[in-house]
């Protein structure tokens, strides 16, 4: 099968998103798929307003057109609602061709905190890009119950995957956090306003706030907590080096549609301490490997008593596997004429 896949989250930026798509892309060329690429880094782009370390496509439309025009694809997912979205998007209704999308970040939550504007007002667009769609692609089963609520009831589930071979309690510990005075508070992921750091950071009691991710408010942030450890982003063996290291991941985000963070935490033994909302409920569930609740000081004494070997069997579920063939089984069928 011919699949475009666009989206205008990809590397160099780090983020649930781009690692979702890297390891859907990696199933699917195992499965022998062929798939085909549009992202911004083919792209000249300029610094989206707010956030400069995301870069947007400029004068994306006509290259766009003309790659799916080439290409005739078999099936099109928009993975997002960003100017290559907008342009595929286009192509498909000018050319009938069905396309799928997905609904991974709440932008009407995000734009509401950065402009101190309802989310309301932001929710017209974000219907409008995905209304035309086949399936709207979600991670879980509250994210799908919100869309339907915000009429949009075409989804398809797409749930989210762990590397078990990268994330484990085994292996050696961060040079950074070892030594350490517990316990360790983690926190992993963009350092913006929408994940509400500050409730991390603003945590009493004895131990070590550990920051492993980088973004907009990071300057601000670090200059207000100098006690944190800011260890800017992380990857690979390093990043699986601070998950371990750390007693507990908090993860204080309001609005994530679900924290892929979280279940790598898991992975590595980790347990997390979170709100008790979407995200947070869907992926702890009913497992006894995090500890929700509306006191984040008090979510954070919970786990630290949850055994670590709790944790990782909690996240064996999450299996990157399944996760792409529930893409390959969400997909539409462009139903493209032949060319001529």
């Amino acid at each position: 099968m011919r699949i475009a896949l666009v989206s205008d989250a990809w590397a160099p930026q780090v983020n649930g998103v781009v690692r979702t798509l890297h390891a859907t892309l990696r199933g699917l060329k195992t499965l022998g798929e062929q798939v085909e690429l549009i992202t911004p880094d083919q792209f000249r782009t300029w610094p989206c307003p707010t956030y400069p370390e995301i870069r947007l496509a400029l004068g994306a439309g006509q290259p766009v057109a003309e790659r799916l025009d080439r290409l005739r694809p078999d099936a099109v997912h928009i993975a997002t609602e960003g100017p290559l979205g907008w342009a595929a998007r286009r192509w498909c209704l000018r050319s009938g061709a069905a396309f799928t999308t997905s609904f991974h970040t709440h932008f009407a939550q995000y734009l509401a905190l950065r402009t101190r504007m309802p989310a309301d007002l932001f929710w017209p667009a974000v219907r409008r890009f995905h209304a035309p769609a086949a399936a709207v692609f979600a991670a879980t089963a509250t994210l799908e119950a919100e869309l339907h609520g915000r009429g949009l009831v075409r989804t398809r589930r797409w749930s989210r995957g762990v590397d078990l071979a990268q994330f484990s309690p085994d292996g050696p510990p961060h040079p950074a956090i070892a030594g350490l005075p517990g316990p360790v508070l983690l926190y992993v992921g963009r350092v913006a306003v929408e994940k509400n750091i500050g409730a991390f950071l603003a945590l009493p009691g004895p131990g070590a706030k550990v920051v492993v991710g980088d973004g907009p408010a990071r300057a601000t942030l670090a200059m207000r907590h100098p006690d944190a450890i800011w260890l800017g982003t992380q990857h690979g063996a390093d990043l699986a080096a601070a998950y371990r290291s750390a007693d507990v991941l908090v993860f204080p985000s309001l609005t994530d549609t679900f924290g892929l963070v979280m279940i790598e935490a898991m992975a590595s033994g980790v347990p997390v301490a979170a709100f008790p909302v979407a995200g947070p409920r869907d992926v702890i569930g009913d497992s006894d490997a995090g500890a929700l609740d509306a006191d984040l000081g008090r979510a954070v004494t919970r786990a630290l008593r949850i055994e670590r070997s709790t944790c990782v069997a909690a996240a064996r579920p999450f299996d990157w596997a399944r996760c792409t063939e529930q893409f390959l089984a969400g997909l539409t069928p462009t139903a493209l004429p032949l060319a001529a």
